[in-house]
């Protein structure tokens, strides 16, 4: 490691004054970035941690939406979003306790790792990611492997998930790394069946929009017969060829369908 400032504001509007410093960088939990930072691939010289922001943590319902704050972490998505069951499954399954005790959902979507669970969750369930300057949809935030419409220095104080009429999460997990080797959200909307695949494709997360469309139709899993996905784009590593990963993406849709 290296001299850095670390900086712990109390405040939305102090965090974003101390990230107007030269190569400051805002800090979730820093599930990511420390390590990153340990093997010299990032050195920003000011730490901004958002830990300390009280009005970015904390689960709350009201007008069949949930929001959830930034700040909010793992383990405590899992013990209070009751109310969008797939979401507590998604959060508890989320890599070991001391992770899920120090990583936050904000640092997860601002992130945007092409094998993360919370990117599918927002895709699916339609969120609405706010943040100290703006909201943006789900739809127009993810932005290819590790990119989203985040701005320098623009922070994810909030994620705004309507309650969907079910939902479920499938994901065939990696098990050294506990990422998603392939996961997939579907979700039943009150704008109709959503499915967002994770941990497969090049491009990061994404939507599935022929079984969408199949799904609409008929919403069973049989809808999904003769439908799958081309293997070209999909990620291909040791742990899964890009084949394996695309018939992955039908077997898990099909069997979160029949969750629902």
């Amino acid at each position: 490691m290296y001299d850095f400032e670390f900086k712990k504001p109390g405040s939305i509007k102090a965090a974003v004054a101390m990230l107007e410093s030269e190569d400051a960088q805002a800090l979730g939990g820093g599930q990511t970035l420390i390590p990153t930072m340990k093997q010299r691939l990032a050195s920003p010289a000011v730490l901004v941690s958002l830990a300390g922001i009280a009005k970015m943590q904390g689960v709350n319902v009201a007008n069949g939406v949930m929001t959830i704050g930034g700040a909010t972490t793992h383990a405590d998505v899992a013990a209070n979003a009751q109310a969008i069951p797939a979401l507590v499954a998604l959060a508890g399954h989320i890599g070991d306790p001391a992770v899920r005790n120090r990583g936050t959902i904000g640092g997860s979507l601002a992130n945007n790792d092409p094998s993360a669970d919370y990117p599918a969750a927002a895709l699916a369930l339609n969120a609405t990611i706010v943040t100290d300057r703006r909201k943006i949809a789900a739809d127009d935030f993810f932005d290819g492997m590790f990119g989203t419409a985040l701005e320098n220095g623009e922070i994810i104080t909030a994620v705004r998930f309507p309650l969907p009429k079910a939902a479920n999460y499938q994901k065939f997990l990696q098990p050294a790394s506990r990422f998603a080797l392939t996961g997939v959200f579907v979700a039943d909307t009150k704008d109709g069946m959503r499915v967002a695949v994770t941990g497969a494709s090049e491009e990061g997360v994404y939507r599935w929009t022929e079984a969408e469309s199949a799904l609409n139709d008929t919403p069973e899993a049989s809808a999904l017969d003769g439908l799958s996905v081309s293997p070209d784009g999909m990620i291909e590593d040791l742990h899964g060829t890009a084949a394996y990963r695309a018939n992955l993406v039908g077997v898990l849709t099909k069997r979160a369908v029949t969750a629902l």
